[in-house]
């Protein structure tokens, strides 16, 4: 980043907001319109300390959410479908003042974002997901695989069994976490491993992100109907050309009116950080685009 940016990036704001009962924490950067970035596990806001101050320094206010269970957030028993997790957001960005807004989701963030979108069309201007396929959307792949493909997806059985996972990483978090950092990503230095880490291994953290892969059920219920009506807002859909290449734009081909895609190169899972700025300058030019002709 140049001083410009490195100054606005001291100047985030970390607000705190009541929702339904709970404490949702913000990273709010710069003034304009409003960009909404969710990220998705096992990261927290700090995905987007890249992305946060270019927004700004291009006339967006850009606001990182911990989604419910994440980060700084509170942590609930229950509520980790996309649905309800979608409808805390909304509320959350009801509540700084934000009625209609950009809309972008990393993972499982992604997953959060589909729903977000197509509940609220009328809030949500434009959706722009990364690395990530969408339960109910895309089909189930096959438990049995190549081992290059389950380094991808033997988390989504585990994570979804209850009890014992807690069990089994309990004191054990770093080398759990870092298991999976080490292997999506190729950038490895990037991934600001640590600060998750550190999240996760609080109380509760582990218990809360294992939530949104034991809500997958309810999420798939709703997504099937969800998938009766097409996202109406210009889609774009980023993949890395390590992990889930074109995966992305084709799990939402044909549930969007307009949806154009784009595999960032030389890239893993983690392509706010891996490649920030590639990153970074196709999210602009699509976020410019659909304002110049809103």
């Amino acid at each position: 980043m140049n001083l410009a940016v490195e100054s606005l990036a001291d100047a985030f704001e970390h607000v705190y907001v009541q929702v339904q009962g709970q404490r949702i924490h913000c990273v709010v950067a710069g003034a304009g319109e409003p960009v909404l970035l969710v990220p998705g596990w096992p990261q927290t806001w700090y995905a987007w300390r890249h992305v946060l101050p270019i927004l700004a320094a291009r006339g967006f206010r850009a606001i990182a959410i911990d989604p419910p269970g994440l980060g700084d957030s509170d942590r609930p028993e229950q509520g980790y479908d996309t649905g309800n997790v979608a409808g805390v957001l909304h509320a959350a960005m009801t509540h700084l003042g934000h009625e209609r807004y950009h809309l972008v989701g990393h993972d499982v963030g992604m997953w959060v974002a589909y729903a977000l979108a197509s509940d609220r069309p009328q809030a949500v201007r434009s959706l722009t997901v990364a690395e990530a396929v969408i339960p109910g959307l895309a089909e189930a792949p096959s438990i049995f695989v190549a081992p290059q493909d389950n380094i991808f997806l033997w988390h989504f059985l585990f994570n979804q069994v209850r009890d014992l996972p807690e069990f089994l990483i309990a004191g054990r978090e770093e080398g759990y976490l870092n298991f999976m950092f080490d292997r999506w990503a190729i950038h490895r230095h990037a991934v600001a491993a640590d600060v998750y880490i550190r999240a996760y291994a609080s109380p509760g953290g582990m218990r809360a992100g294992f939530a949104y892969y034991r809500a997958i059920p309810e999420t798939i219920r709703q997504n099937r109907e969800r998938a009766r009506r097409a996202l109406p807002m210009p889609v774009l859909a980023i993949g890395a050309e390590h992990a889930t290449g074109d995966a992305p734009l084709r799990t939402l081909q044909g549930h969007a009116d307009s949806v154009r895609g784009v595999i960032l190169p030389g890239c893993g899972h983690f392509v706010m950080e891996e490649a920030p700025v590639s990153f970074n300058e196709h999210l602009l030019a699509f976020l410019e685009e659909v304002e110049v002709n809103r």
